[in-house]
């Protein structure tokens, strides 16, 4: 069930050359994801910008001086669902149960039950990722900021 939120923002890494296209949703269209698969749009932001550089290590890519994080504000009134850990599957943080999760998120967007659905990190699950619908009628509410450059320490690549 989709509730509004009140005003947030949430955090998004990718690399300088995909700035501008950060928030179509295609990266996750064209490869797939934890929360979808090929062909499903979908947006993954992270609730802070120390979880958005947590979830951008575990990638295979390495950390370079060319990645920005950008911020996206969720104006009061986007419609927001929520799935905690009791509603996963016990394997989901694991690459066996990404098929689960697919269906979920999947269903999530072919239902376009809400603009944001707030689900747990598999990189620590006491941290939650926020999952932005690009054609839910409510990403008008959605305002994505000026990209940043990503400074951290370059022992982190």
């Amino acid at each position: 069930m989709a509730a509004a939120v009140s005003e947030r923002t949430v955090w998004r890494i990718t690399t300088r050359r995909f700035a501008d296209q950060a928030f179509s949703g295609e990266g996750a269209r064209l490869y797939g994801g934890r929360w979808n698969q090929v062909g499903q749009s979908v947006i993954y932001t992270a609730e802070s910008r120390s979880l958005a550089l947590l979830e951008m290590l575990v990638q295979d890519e390495p950390l370079r001086a060319h990645y920005v994080l950008i911020p996206a504000n969720l104006s009061e009134g986007v419609s927001v669902e929520a799935l905690d850990l009791n509603q996963l599957p016990k394997d989901w943080r694991t690459h066996a149960g990404r098929e689960a999760l697919q269906a979920l998120g999947g269903e999530w967007l072919q239902q376009s039950r809400s603009c944001v659905l707030v689900v747990p990190s598999a990189v620590m699950p006491a941290e939650l990722n926020f999952l932005i619908n690009p054609s839910h009628p409510d990403m008008k509410l959605v305002s994505i900021g000026k990209p940043e450059t990503l400074d951290t320490d370059m022992r982190l690549s």
